[in-house]
């Protein structure tokens, strides 16, 4: 499988053999699980304090008195402790202890990763998740594109290979959260967008414009390449990652 490298002005420099890896089967199960897999690594445990609602001085007041046997405040007569009482403890309160983490086996997530950089030159999946682009996948730039140093020159490096619209797609999807999460750090949703894959330094010049992310071709991992688990991210490579990326199993 070929593929065309193009210049910073958009003209085609030469032709380049893909590596095998883009020519894996689409398995989007497999997909699915190793991007939940990895997110599960992020979720932070909490639970409640072990004594929470058990640190009364509430006996029973035994038989005799015409009463249920649950434990009541002393100098009273309200129940506590027990869960099935008004004022008492939490039944089945979250613990730390809980396993939040998903595993999966490392084939299959190998298989996974390699299928996630194949479905990444699937014109149908590419255009399903919504970016908007001119020409065809994958979008590859000469060596010269890492060395960038000012975002004007990315933007106009983006343009002239037609990937540009797909920025602003992202940057007009920017709208507040709904719900309480707009109060917790996290107040503004937008769409993702470009995927950009260096080989040895990330495109420190890209990472303001709108839904971009950028990575090296050592700190690419599936939900980079299927976020949300959905495969088919516009990625824009370099001509060095992909010699770099031929030689991951």
């Amino acid at each position: 499988m070929r593929a065309q490298v193009r210049t910073l002005e958009g003209q085609v420099a030469r032709d380049i053999d893909l590596p095998t890896l883009f020519s894996e089967e689409y398995r989007p199960d497999l997909i699915r699980k190793a991007v939940l897999a990895l997110q599960s690594t992020r979720r932070q445990p909490h639970g409640t304090y072990p004594y929470a609602g058990i640190c009364s001085s509430a006996v029973g007041w035994g038989s005799g008195r015409g009463a249920s046997h649950v434990p009541r405040i002393k100098n009273g007569s309200r129940a506590a402790k027990v869960p099935q009482a008004r004022g008492g403890r939490e039944a089945h309160p979250p613990v730390v202890a809980k396993v939040l983490i998903k595993e999966i086996n490392q084939k299959e997530k190998q298989k996974a990763f390699r299928s996630a950089i194949a479905a990444s030159i699937r014109e149908d999946l590419v255009r399903g998740r919504g970016h908007i682009f001119d020409g065809a996948v994958p979008v590859i730039f000469e060596d010269k594109f890492e060395t960038l140093s000012r975002t004007q020159d990315v933007i106009t490096a983006l343009t002239a290979a037609g990937v540009y619209k797909d920025i602003e797609r992202a940057k007009e999807s920017r709208k507040v959260r709904a719900g309480r999460g707009k109060m917790r750090g996290r107040k503004y949703k937008q769409r993702k967008s470009l995927l950009i894959v260096t080989s040895n330094n990330p495109l420190r010049s890209a990472r303001n414009l709108a839904g971009v992310d950028v990575v090296t071709i050592n700190q690419l991992n599936v939900e980079h390449l299927a976020p949300g688990m959905q495969a088919g991210r516009l990625t824009i490579w370099t001509e060095g990652a992909l010699l770099r990326l031929g030689g991951i199993p």
